[in-house]
């Protein structure tokens, strides 16, 4: 037997695919699919907690307590990560997950956690790649189907809603050096408080720990508080706003201080929000009202808070449609920029002093990477043409992602986009270096890249890991295939490379 808590059931309903939002969209209707929180949600700062860099005999020491490490940017010192590694080579172990989900593995305390929903229905399963809504909307009104009909015959395949389906939301723990499940906690059960595309999942969003406690946010639906061994501590639950084309929800929660922030940029209700790490109380919200110019349907965002600590002081800086906004550690707004992409899905994260902002939906005309410094207030927005200011020293207009967030590394910014370029920029100046094509791959990339030995390395949706050099010129080096469908971003523990795939949890280590 496992361990579980049940807790009341929360149903919502929200409008299907195809409501008012639909109305304002020309014909095709913009289907971005791969919008999920754990791949593409940002970390929080926790730097009192032990860097990835520790040596294997400190398994119980290392820590990897949000999506894309303490400080997002994921990158380790540690000499003996390893660079090959297929479904046999160098796997220390390999644990089944169940259910679906692709929040990224947390590590605090020995234990890496995820987690997952289950259903005794079949959930629509995922598809490799983020343009077959798209083309298969062509394909229907090819045949002479209205916009209306096809619709319907795209929900149908594509789409999953409150009413078809019930869950089991879960908290798993898998012993660190032996994978070992060491407990599942049942959080919540009931209908789920939103639909998705088939490629995002109910639990996209990544918890975060403090060392002591691990909180999981699940977007629309609450915030759970729970300890290291899986006792529950507090239960908040939140109210339900309908998202962007039903696309479900993705920004994971971010601490600072004693405080848990949690971003929900929706179609109705916009806002940022701190609850208390003790007792799960709302200590404050501010409202967010972003809509953008010309399109005034897209509200919604799948991005996470970044806590940015500077020697002038510490900020909130959340990404959301359009503009990103950064607080005070109150909630008051510091800056602003406009001039984002309309879905945003990459999170901000800080490197050298700079803090760089990146959004790129395809076909938006606002693609851009931004590098922000310390101490800015007020409105940074640049207008057309100009590439830095006062507070921006640099903007590239047209270097920003759709889904995986760069890595900063060795002075660059290392860029994997969706459809399988790989870039390298001059972190300090902007500069492009370089742009390639991935050889090999299927052209279809959610998860951010990672660094570390003096390497690059990017992970397919297919599963298949694509290893390139830092040097001056283009490198691919190696590829490392797991042959399982990959969307959550790994977390470094030590000398342990952990990846989610669709259906299990796999340690990497140099044997």
């Amino acid at each position: 037997m496992h361990p579980e808590v049940h807790l009341s059931p929360h149903r919502t309903r929200t409008p299907r695919f195809g409501g008012p939002a639909l109305g304002s969209t020309p014909l095709l209707v913009v289907l971005r699919t791969a919008l999920l929180c754990g791949i593409f949600a940002a970390s929080t700062a926790v730097s009192s907690l032990a860097s990835s860099g520790a040596t294997a005999s400190d398994a119980s020491e290392v820590s990897w307590p949000a999506f894309r490490g303490a400080d997002a940017v994921p990158v380790s010192d540690n000499p003996n990560l390893p660079l090959r590694w297929s479904k046999t080579e160098n796997v220390e172990w390999k644990a089944e997950v169940p259910g679906m989900g692709w929040s990224s593995p947390i590590v605090v305390g020995g234990k890496v956690y995820l987690t997952s929903a289950t259903s005794e229905t079949a959930m629509k399963p995922p598809q490799i790649g983020t343009e077959y809504s798209n083309e298969y909307i062509a394909e229907l009104m090819g045949q002479g189907l209205s916009q209306e009909e096809a619709v319907a015959k795209l929900e149908e395949r594509d789409m999953e809603f409150p009413d078809e389906i019930e869950l089991r939301y879960w908290l798993f723990a898998y012993d660190l050096e032996t994978g070992r499940e060491v407990f599942r906690r049942s959080f919540y059960e009931g209908r789920p408080p939103g639909g998705r595309h088939r490629k995002n999942s109910y639990t996209s969003e990544t918890p975060v720990s403090d060392g002591s406690s691990i909180y999981v946010y699940v977007g629309n639906l609450g915030l759970w508080a729970f300890t290291l061994d899986g006792e529950p501590r507090w239960h908040t639950e939140l109210e339900s706003y309908p998202i962007y084309l039903d696309f479900g929800t993705g920004g994971s929660p971010a601490l600072v201080d004693d405080k848990v922030i949690v971003l929900n940029d929706n179609q109705e209700n916009q806002f940022i929000a701190a609850f208390s790490k003790q007792d799960g109380k709302e200590l404050w919200r501010t409202k967010r009202d972003l809509t953008p110019p010309d399109q005034p349907t897209r509200r919604s965002g799948w991005t996470t808070p970044f806590v940015w600590k500077t020697e002038q002081r510490t900020e909130i800086v959340a990404q959301g449609p359009y503009v990103v906004i950064s607080y005070d550690t109150q909630g008051r707004e510091l800056w602003r920029m406009s001039k984002h992409s309309l879905l945003p899905a990459p999170s901000p994260f800080a490197y050298d002093g700079r803090l760089y902002v990146v959004s790129g939906v395809h076909g938006d005309s606002h693609r851009p990477i931004a590098a922000i410094l310390p101490g800015a207030k007020g409105d940074l927005t640049l207008d057309d043409g100009e590439t830095k200011s006062d507070s921006v020293q640099w903007l590239d207009p047209r270097a920003g992602t759709y889904i995986p967030t760069p890595v900063a590394y060795q002075g660059s910014l290392w860029v994997v986009y969706d459809k399988g370029i790989f870039a390298r920029y001059d972190a300090k100046t902007g500069e492009m270096l370089y742009r390639s094509r991935i050889d090999g791959s299927a052209g279809a990339f959610t998860a951010s890249p990672w660094a570390y030995r003096d390497r690059i390395f990017a992970i397919d949706e297919d599963g298949t890991t694509f290893v390139f050099g830092t040097g001056d010129e283009f490198e691919q080096l190696a590829s490392n295939p797991l042959e399982e469908m990959v969307l959550a971003t790994p977390a470094m523990a030590g000398d342990r490379l952990l990846i989610r795939t669709r259906g299990h949890l796999y340690s990497i280590r140099q044997q």
